[in-house]
């Protein structure tokens, strides 16, 4: 994950979360976007 782009994981993770795809997997993406402290811009997409 470490080679994605911050704007690639959190489309990914939007996209996971759109499909229901595993909670372990959604949370391996939620995690990564925590390391990068893209949680404010995760935000911002969400609203």
């Amino acid at each position: 994950m470490e080679k994605l782009s911050d704007d690639l994981l959190i489309e990914s993770y939007l996209k996971a979360r759109e499909l229901k795809l595993s909670k372990d997997f959604i949370l391996l993406i939620k995690k990564e976007i925590d390391r990068r402290s893209l949680h404010v811009r995760l935000q911002q997409v969400l609203m």
